[in-house]
């Protein structure tokens, strides 16, 4: 059995406190629920027609629930006196926690006095809305909730949010979204969104998974959610917010919990087979089309309406998405041009104009044939007037002859609208109950769609390894910054693929290094981090003259010199960079690189580990992938190597995560086939008290260092040609 049984499928629950306690027992008795209700209140006798109790102690069972809506100081106390009675979990009410540690110390502290009275009772909040149970009719929820109480034997969505007002607007919806559970996850404090929505899933009545994440409480609980979300054949769709800085600055204050980057949170959820969208309309959309049909099995669509207006707006929707309209085949066309007839162009999107408008016979014949085609999913355009102004029964036939073209061939469908209001909610819940999805809005369609096809794609697939979220926490102390020829050292040390390098204290030294090394060479000032902004490096030197000249000039920008042999047979650049993350720990951006990393924003973000088939679809995706395959019809890169080389990179990441707090390759420049993939330049980023304890540390003692570019350390052996 779940921890979490007991409290979130109660047969008995317990409601403490004043105003919002009455309220949670009048809902609960609208409701329906049919299990015991105890109001607890230290004067009032009865509350809604129901007797109360003067606390805890006086109840006449062991609850399996409880809200508890008194002070932060008393919600102690009553959980305390809960967690002796042996309830099955407590809902916690108040703010006041650590959520305003920012600038009250006295709500930490209460925190962890109320994580430690509770003991092993489960704890839900504090600083937590509510809970609503719909398919038993239990209510946790301190105002009168939307949404209806599933009837006997129906099956409904779960969702967890850590937001209450979110929770509210999400029971208020009026598209046809069947709920099961909604439940507000508030601080965290004890138990996590991922233990919650555990809990939920493996609920028989529960269909899929909607998330609204502000931060993850737990990568491992996350990680077995995903695992019994594919066991259990039960999608997941998530919300997560804290993309701008001020999103996430309003989630600390908010619930005190680590919202992650935006990069690194999408490629875990990715990495789990989450879908993700961007907006609270796409999300209970996805999780109408997911309620219905689960994962789809390919992103090939097609969409019929009765516009040419309608179809170009299906036809540019699908830009920039993995989703696609495959052109019909002759014989597929020939079917559905005969009840067109020929005045009408046959294609996919399709207008079939309104030459069979109200026939529905032929309209029937049309989108049989249509749907014949074995999409993955099959769209219908069908807005329905405002009844108040207008009649929007004619619109009728066109849905009952979509829903027998979809029966015909075991298809799945739905029927979208151009504008969200145009799909009245008892049209919305009628079509959900013949098995259409009706969907508000062409975007929102499309994110629906996407996010179904896109989790079923993960699912072909094996559930990744767990995230290695070593170096996560962050540590405290100094941060060195090692010049390129240290930070080269260390890497050549890993085996990794380096050119061969030589560090100079002036022009005569970096002459002679040139000719040692062979020419062409590169000449760069060291302790710069970003050499081309400030001319601190100059490429494919042949001779003595331009070394020495070179040197002249760059020995003013920096603190040394570093001589290296130019890499030839460039086709490409790439960046591979790593950031630690409090929450994930080593996190790769993979990306095209040179110059220009930030202007043109071309990157993928994984987390470790990462397997090599990872890091080449990561490499496929990038915008710059044609490039490395031969771009009308020069050179192809070395891409093997490449991956191999970035696998390398990862790996000695991995290795040194505890100690390694940046690491920036840009470029690694991947020539054509045969001549590998070389990293040309790399800023390194140690914490000073890790890697003075590490394997990390070589012969460059960082103890001794308060600025690693003015080490005397010798550079690495020329190990690399």
């Amino acid at each position: 059995m779940h921890r979490l049984e007991r409290f979130l499928r109660p047969k008995s629950i317990a409601v403490i406190g004043g105003l919002s306690a009455a309220i949670v027992v009048e809902q609960s008795i609208e409701l329906g629920y049919s299990g015991d209700i105890w109001p607890v209140h230290l004067e009032k006798g009865e509350v809604a027609g129901l007797r109360a109790y003067r606390s805890v102690a006086d109840l006449p069972g062991v609850p399996d629930a409880a809200f508890v809506a008194v002070n932060r100081h008393l919600t102690i106390e009553v959980v305390r006196a809960l967690a002796e009675r042996g309830a099955g979990g407590a809902l916690c009410y108040a703010a006041g926690f650590r959520e305003t540690a920012f600038h009250d110390q006295v709500g930490e502290r209460l925190q962890a006095e109320l994580v430690a009275a509770a003991g092993d009772m489960p704890i839900i909040g504090p600083n937590c809305f509510g809970m609503i149970n719909y398919a038993d009719g239990a209510l946790l929820w301190p105002e009168k909730p939307g949404g209806i109480r599933l009837a006997a034997g129906a099956r409904g969505v779960g969702i967890v949010t850590q937001s209450g007002s979110i929770g509210v607007n999400l029971t208020s919806q009026r598209r046809g979204l069947p709920l099961a559970f909604l439940v507000t996850a508030g601080n965290q404090a004890q138990t996590g969104l991922s233990e919650i929505a555990l809990g939920l899933i493996q609920d028989d009545r529960v269909t899929s998974l909607g998330l609204h994440i502000e931060g993850f409480d737990s990568i491992d609980g996350f990680e077995k959610l995903a695992s019994e979300a594919r066991r259990l054949k039960k999608p997941i769709v998530a919300l997560k917010v804290g993309r701008s800085q001020q999103s996430q600055q309003a989630t600390l204050s908010h619930t005190a919990s680590l919202a992650g980057s935006d990069a690194a949170s999408g490629a875990f959820l990715e990495r789990l087979g989450i879908a993700c969208v961007a907006s609270l309309s796409s999300f209970i959309e996805a999780l109408k089309l997911l309620h219905l049909y689960g994962p789809l099995s390919g992103y090939r669509i097609s969409s019929m309406s009765c516009s040419g207006g309608e179809a170009s707006l299906m036809g540019d929707a699908a830009v920039g998405r993995p989703l696609y309209y495959p052109a019909l085949t002759d014989e597929h066309r020939a079917r559905i041009q005969v009840p067109l007839g020929p005045l009408v162009a046959v294609a996919n999107p399709l207008d079939y104009q309104p030459f069979i408008w109200g026939n529905e016979p032929a309209m029937t014949e049309v989108f049989t044939a249509m749907v014949s085609g074995g999409f993955d999913f099959n769209i219908l355009v069908l807005d329905y007037p405002r009844s108040d102004r207008t009649t929007n029964t004619d619109r009728l036939p066109n849905a009952r002859a979509f829903e027998v073209a979809l029966k015909a061939h075991n298809a799945r469908g739905a029927i979208v609208v151009s504008l969200p209001e145009n799909m009245p909610e008892e049209y919305a819940i009628d079509l959900m109950e013949r098995g259409i999805v009706p969907l508000a809005g062409i975007p929102e369609a499309m994110d629906a769609v996407q996010a179904a096809a896109t989790i079923g794609k993960a699912w072909r697939e094996p559930l990744a390894q767990a995230v290695d979220v070593k170096g996560a926490s962050q540590l405290k102390g100094e941060r060195v910054t090692l010049d390129e020829a240290h930070a080269k050292a260390k890497l050549i040390e890993a085996g990794l693929a380096v050119p061969k390098g030589k560090r100079a204290g002036d022009a005569e030294q970096a002459v002679a290094a040139a000719q040692a090394l062979g020419f062409p060479v590169a000449l760069k000032a060291l302790g710069v981090a970003h050499k081309s902004e400030v001319g601190a490096v100059c490429l494919n030197l042949k001779d003595a003259a331009a070394v020495g000249n070179a040197a002249k000039d760059l020995s003013r920008l920096g603190s040394g010199l570093y001589v290296e042999r130019m890499v030839s047979d460039s086709v490409a650049e790439l960046i591979v960079g790593f950031t630690r993350e409090p929450v994930f720990g080593a996190v790769m951006t993979l990306g095209t690189g040179g110059v220009m990393v930030e202007l043109l924003r071309d990157s993928i973000t994984l987390l470790l580990p990462t397997t090599r088939e990872d890091i080449g679809a990561a490499l496929r995706r990038l915008k710059l992938y044609p490039l490395l395959d031969g771009y009308r019809g020069r050179p192809r890169a070395d891409v093997e190597t490449a991956i191999e080389a970035i696998a390398a990179i990862a790996d000695f990441v991995r290795k040194h995560a505890d100690e390694i707090e940046e690491l920036d390759i840009n470029p690694l420049i991947v020539c054509t086939q045969g001549k590998g993939a070389w990293i040309a330049d790399a800023l390194l980023v140690l914490n000073k008290e890790a890697s003075n304890n590490s394997s990390c540390r070589s012969r460059c003692d960082l103890s001794s260092l308060s600025d690693a570019s003015s080490s005397s350390c010798a550079s690495s052996p020329e190990s690399h040609s």
